[in-house]
This record gives structure tokens, sequence and C-alpha cells, in this order.
């Protein structure tokens, strides 16, 4: 842990403190909520889940009971005790239809929990039965932010809602937070007296702010980035595997996609190494199906499609398209940032497999996420977002039968029946030899073109030198 002094300065894209259960995978987002809120449980480093308010739990052999436990000496920043009313108010929100979100991921969780009974069987004691079996509940719990009850029914909570984390916010604009630490806090004293938070979009000018010693950590500075901070004099750099997979969605219910041997084909004919290294500077790690290495049942022997033009052509001739055929993408300006650069990357590759890409670009992020969601894309669409759960992966993108939230139409009834006995499955080791085998047959299947995954790499002011964040590249200080 770095030593304790002065106020930490944090440069990040984004500092936008508010409701604490707007669902989100954006880093910079939860590294504030973790400063001020506590889950249930948490991951560590090797993304076991441990205590964290509760200090024990336990699931029935239905896999739908759970029973947890919480510690008794844990207060809110206003001084009032933490009891099971809360979690269970929490847990309610959540799990509204109506609970917020971002990029289209509004009542996301109600898919999970709305019909979920929860019970404070105790004032430390509550009771989960899900309606149907749900061994990977803790995927959800472990991003639930625990608020007051009264806060959570009355649906008021922001940025000045009472939490039970290290921190507490003592003032905020658009683009800041400044933090204090909070004295006597359960899990023991917090590495910094206070915090400032500050936003700088663009990723080199926080470099320089590190370079310089305006701040002391800045996230997500990118490869130009690193350089900048490791040629300063007393500041140094550090990286992070993240869980988000960089794909392309293919269309599985209509066109040209609907056909195996075409989605093959665009996967053989893609040049991705030669991406990430010319465009990305090698800050990304290539992935061999829908799960990055982070994910529970993530099988690293399973091959990532190699490039190969003449396999590509081959497999296109034999699904009728000897003469090529052509192909419309949708693609967001931003999210991933790299998308126009992917795109004519893309373009170019399939040129020389026959296949003529065109594009349909978006400059509106939350209304690309929407026509996503809506199953509105052309042949294929730009995608980035990937939760740490596995289940939540799998269910939300690939299961036919629960056409989740990014489905675009693929279907295979194996798959479905493997994604189901997982969540019927309490052990963890026997689920994720299911998620392997669902890894494999969706990556012969080819629903996506698979791409790869970015590796987030942060710049460190001299006093942070043997810092490093937590999993899933979140700044965490608890």
């Amino acid at each position: 842990m770095p030593e304790h002094g002065a106020a930490l300065r944090i440069a990040q894209a984004r500092v936008s403190p508010g409701d604490p259960h707007v669902n989100t995978d954006g880093r910079d987002q939860l590294s504030l909520r973790y400063a001020v809120y506590d889950t249930l449980v948490c991951r560590d480093d090797a993304g076991r889940f441990v205590p964290a308010l509760s200090r024990a739990w336990s699931c029935e052999p239905d896999a739908r009971t759970w029973t947890v436990q919480l510690r008794e000496d844990v207060s809110f920043s206003d001084g009032r005790r933490l009891t099971a009313d809360d979690v269970v108010g929490s847990i309610e929100r959540v799990g509204d239809p109506e609970s917020p979100g971002e990029m289209a991921t509004q009542g996301v969780l109600s898919n999970y929990l709305g019909d979920a009974l929860l019970e404070a069987t105790g004032p430390h004691n509550l009771r989960i039965v899900t309606q149907r079996p749900l061994a990977d509940l803790l995927d959800l719990l472990v991003d639930i932010a625990i608020i007051p009850a009264a806060t959570a029914r009355a649906n008021l909570a922001g940025p000045e809602t009472p939490g039970t984390g290290p921190y507490r916010i003592i003032a905020h604009g658009d683009s800041w937070a400044a933090m204090e630490a909070i004295r006597g806090h359960w899990n023991g004293e917090a590495p910094y007296p206070s915090i400032r938070w500050q936003a700088e979009p663009d990723a080199l000018a926080r470099a320089m702010l590190v370079a310089d010693g305006s701040v002391e950590l800045a996230t997500d500075i990118g490869v130009e980035g690193q350089r900048v901070v490791e040629g300063a004099t007393g500041t140094s750099t550090t990286g992070a595997d993240i869980s988000t997979c960089v794909a392309v969605l293919l269309n599985c219910a209509t066109g040209p996609c609907v056909d195996l041997r075409v989605r093959q084909a665009l996967n053989y004919g893609a040049n991705v190494d030669r991406f990430m290294r010319d465009a990305l500077g090698g800050a990304t790690r290539r992935v061999n199906g829908p799960l990055s290495a982070l994910h529970a049942g993530y099988d690293p022997g399973i091959p990532a499609y190699p490039h190969d033009t003449g396999r590509a052509r081959d497999v296109l001739r034999e699904a009728g398209h000897a003469d090529g055929l052509e192909l419309t993408l949708d693609v967001p300006e931003r999210l991933p940032d790299e998308s126009r650069a992917l795109a004519e990357s893309l373009a170019s590759d399939y040129a020389e497999i026959g296949v003529r890409l065109q594009t349909r670009l978006s400059g509106d992020r939350p209304a690309y996420a929407a026509m996503v969601r809506a199953r509105q894309i052309a042949d294929g669409c730009f995608f980035d977002s990937s939760p740490l759960s596995t289940y939540r992966v799998l269910r939300e993108k690939l299961h036919s039968g629960e056409r989740g939230l990014w489905w675009q139409g693929y279907a295979n009834p194996a798959v479905d029946r493997l994604i189901d006995t997982a969540a019927a499955t309490v052990n963890d080791a026997d689920r994720r030899a299911i998620y392997r085998d669902v890894s494999r047959i969706v990556r012969d299947d080819a629903p996506w073109l698979f791409l790869y995954t970015p590796r987030v790499i942060f710049g460190m002011g001299p006093r942070l030198r043997q810092w490093r964040p937590a999993l899933n590249g979140i700044v965490r200080f608890a």
C-alpha cells in the first residue's frame, strides 16, 4: 500500500459521481463508486470471491436458495449501523425494471433479480431465493452497492447518498470530485486522508499531468502516454488486463451472416494481429472466443482464428459466394475509440477475400447502444462491453431462449442447454468446466468476429511507485 500523506490527485477520462446503482461497466465510474460504497462480496486479485460486507454465505443444492450473514460492525458514513434491511432495499432497487443504467443497460439486473424473494431473517442475516437456478448469484452481488434502505426505497440515490466505503464525497462538480477518508472505518484506515479526482478526456493529456507532477495517478493513458510518463523523472507506469472483449457482433438472424460458413470466413479473413500491432501498439491481447482471460471458464487451449485468406476464400466459395459479397457494419465513433481505424483495417483485409465492406457511422454512442439492444443492426456491429460475469456474457449475448440484452439472433440448442446447466451447478469447478465447453462451441460457431481485449496502462507519480490496480483495471484503496 502506498505511503500515507497529503491528498491524492487522480486524473481519468470521466468523473461523474452520481447514482451508485447505475448499471455500468465503466472503470472510471466504478473506481469512484468503490471508494464510497461497499458490496456484499468482492473479488481478490485472482478473481475469487471474498467477504466484504458479508462475513459468510452459502447456497443450497437447488442453486436458488442463498443465505448471507453480514458483518455486525459496519456503519454508513452518516453513523447509522448497517442492517440486513439495507441490503434487501438495495437489491430490490437494482432488481427493478426501471433501475438506471448506462448505454441502454437500464433494468438489466431485473432479468435476474426482479422476481427474487428477499427476506431479512435477522438484523444481520438475509435470505435470497431466486425463481430459477442462479449459481452465479455472487457475480451480481459483487456489483451492487449497498445504500440505506430508506434511500433505496425512496429512489433518491445520488452522490450524497451515505455509503459504507472508506471515503465520502464532500464536494463535486461536472468534472471533478473531492473525497475525505472515513475515520474509524470498519475495514481499517484509508491510505490517504483525501482524494481529488479530475476529468481529462484526452489520454495523452492525462499522461502529461503525471509527467509534470500535476497529478499522481492517471488512468488509461495509452501507449503514447506510457512513453511520456516513462520518459519523465521519477514517474512510472503499470498495466492491467481487463474483461472487455472488442468484437463485431454478427447478425445471425437475417442476411449473409446467418450462414455459419460466412461467419467463419470473416474470422479467417481478419488480420487481427496486424491491427493490434500497428494501430494499438501491442497493448492488447487476442481473444479466442466470447470470453477474456479474466472470465471464469476461459480456456487458453482454444485456438484463436488464424489469419488465412486462402481458407477464407474457400469457405466463402463453399457458402455460394465465389464472386464475393457485400456487407454493412455499424460503427460507433467511440467505445471502442479505435472503431474507425478498425473498420478501415477490416475493409482492407476483406477486399482480399472478395468481401466489400460498407459502414454506417454513429456519433451518438447511447443511441448506438439502444439500436444494438433493439436488434436493428445491419450485418454486424462493433461492440466493446463485457461484464466480468461469464454467466451474464453468455446469457445476455448468446442464449437464444433468453434473447438477452445484446443477443443478435445466434441459436444453438446445445449452447442454451449448457448455459442452463451451469446456472444449476453449485460446484464452482464443475461450472467453469461447463463454461469451457460453451466457449469451444461458440468459437466454432463464430457468432462474432472475435478480436481482442485492451490492456489498460496507468501513469504514476513517485509516491505511487508500488501501487497496482485492482482486478479488471479498477482503482481501489481498500
